[in-house]
């Protein structure tokens, strides 16, 4: 649980480095790395969730 809070925290400010680049360079491929990594970030956060799920349902 922690590694993965701790993963997520990393990747968040990852994707705030890649948008921020964006709007200071105006460059597309950090905008399209910034979205790629948005939605494994948002997967992730989606399986995460359903295991913990799952977890009080059994």
């Amino acid at each position: 649980m922690l590694i993965f809070r701790w993963l997520m925290m990393l990747f968040s400010l990852g994707l705030i480095a890649s948008f921020g680049l964006y709007i200071a360079t105006g460059q597309e491929r950090y905008k399209r790395i910034g979205l790629m990594g948005l939605k494994w970030v948002v997967l992730a956060g989606l399986g995460f969730f359903v295991v913990l799920i799952l977890e009080r349902v059994a």
